[in-house]
């Protein structure tokens, strides 16, 4: 395993699309729910102990080698919004696409052959990570960071906000981002005993609601 491997997954730079979502953000923005950097912290706090949990959760156990048509079953029965589950399968979608090019596996390739249309995001992460040699709590920590790190960024756009507010944002979250990883990892352990039931199932239905009504807007500068 090279820990070098968990920078280039986790970059922003990463070809995964990630840069075209904001998780929530966007549509929070116009809500007046983010208004400033101590709303974006309170809005991250949120995504992260629920979407971010059980992100993380899902990648951690692609790594320990649950099966993902299990795993993206279980993504889809935590994921109400009809349009957060086409936003996930379309990042899952884009970011095999980078993972095959740049760890190659057959497990990936098979992946790609069962889900044309893509797997959850959170799921192909994880066997991106496995692929990558990486372990269960990378995955984890790479899973809960963009729940957070995504948002942060496009408040930057959406807001002007100062980019050194957004990451210090960020890194007043990092002590509980560390807890929600390790949490994570050890609900996809449980998972791994006890079957995908077991996995966290973390609900934000204010972000579900705002996902369906963002989905319709006419204009707007995040596909979600």
């Amino acid at each position: 395993m090279t820990r070098a491997a968990l920078l280039v997954l986790a970059d922003g730079r990463f070809p995964a699309g990630g840069h075209a979502h904001s998780g929530g953000a966007e549509a929070a923005v116009k809500a007046g729910r983010i208004t400033d950097a101590a709303t974006l912290e309170e809005f991250c706090r949120g995504r992260l102990h629920t979407a971010g949990l059980v992100a993380g959760a899902l990648a951690a156990a692609a790594v320990l080698g649950a099966d993902p048509g299990e795993l993206d079953a279980a993504a889809d029965a935590r994921t109400p919004s009809p349009a957060l589950r086409s936003a996930a399968r379309r990042l899952g979608r884009q970011l095999l696409r980078a993972a095959r090019v740049t760890w190659p596996s057959a497990e990936l390739d098979d992946v790609a052959r069962r889900f044309p249309k893509g797997a959850h995001q959170p799921v192909v992460l994880g066997l991106a990570a496995r692929a990558a040699g990486l372990a269960p709590e990378d995955a984890a920590h790479c899973a809960a960071y963009e729940s957070v790190s995504g948002p942060a960024t496009a408040t930057v756009r959406l807001l002007s906000l100062d980019p050194f507010d957004a990451t210090a944002v960020l890194a007043r979250l990092a002590p509980e981002l560390d807890r929600v990883a390790d949490s994570a990892v050890e609900a996809a352990r449980r998972a791994a005993r006890d079957g995908a039931d077991a996995l966290p199932a973390a609900s934000a239905p204010v972000l579900e609601v705002m996902a369906e009504a963002h989905a319709a807007w006419p204009v707007r500068l995040f596909a979600s």
